[in-house]
């Protein structure tokens, strides 16, 4: 089958009349049920990325590909995902690249840990809970393929009791209370490598940096990231009603010899 065409266990998204997104997994004899009628996954399955079908009631569905951002939006989740909005800009911050050792927690429903995959990364995650441990797995699995699971290794550990692995090139953590993990981190992390934390809320952004300063960190520096589009339509050109402002703060630093 020409690899440009969908095939059976691929994820897939519909998108109808109304620009509304629905993420599916191709089964053989599957449909998938909406208001504007069935779709059948076999009319789907060797069809081509960017084709257009019809339910049985006549509802006309765009079919694509999913891109990273469509899948981590739509995926199964038990904890809240970290945005793309965000992600992008994690990548650059904690200066991602192919072959890093990253060390991430706590992986909650995958967003992180495929975003990070997908760049290259080696990942060793810790994680309490063992039901999002799963969940991540399957959700990184199904975006980026069993393959990936080799450099995929999850514990079910408290990062607060301390890390065992060394020489990590990167920390992210996407965690309550970072500032608990900063001294197991400047035994875990490589001198020069980077730590960055995904925190919601300002007072948690600042016990961070202030734990980061105690440990031996510097270059630190916290920013947060914001989401406007905007109104394209003839002459109409306006900024939309609704954006997409803060979620979190990213306080990222370095670790330096002292």
């Amino acid at each position: 089958m020409n690899e440009k065409n969908y095939g059976e266990g691929e994820q897939i998204l519909l998108i109808d009349s109304k620009k509304r997104r629905y993420l599916i997994e191709l089964k053989e004899g599957g449909e998938f049920h909406t208001h504007a009628g069935i779709v059948s996954h076999d009319d789907l399955i060797g069809s081509a990325d960017g084709s257009n079908l019809r339910s049985n009631r006549g509802g006309i569905f765009s079919t694509v590909r999913p891109t990273m951002a469509d899948f981590i939006l739509k995926m199964p989740r038990g904890a809240q995902v970290i945005y793309p909005k965000d992600l992008g800009p994690i990548l650059m911050l904690a200066d991602l690249f192919p072959g890093a050792r990253v060390f991430e927690s706590g992986v909650g429903s995958g967003a992180l840990s495929m975003t990070m995959l997908r760049a290259g990364a080696n990942i060793t995650g810790y994680e309490i809970r063992e039901d999002f441990a799963e969940r991540a797995t399957r959700n990184v699995k199904d975006a980026l393929g069993k393959e990936v699971l080799d450099r995929y290794e999850i514990s079910i550990s408290d990062t607060y009791e301390g890390i065992k692995e060394k020489d990590f090139d990167r920390m992210v953590l996407d965690l309550p209370e970072p500032w608990n993990v900063v001294p197991h981190a400047k035994n875990s992390l490589r001198s020069g490598g980077i730590i960055l934390a995904y925190t919601p809320s300002i007072i948690q952004a600042a016990k961070f940096k202030e734990a980061l300063e105690e440990n031996g960190f510097a270059l630190i520096e916290t920013m947060e990231v914001m989401n406007r589009t905007w109104h394209i339509e003839g002459q109409a050109v306006r900024p939309d009603h609704r954006m997409v402002a803060h979620t979190a703060f990213l306080t990222h630093a370095r670790l330096v010899s002292t």
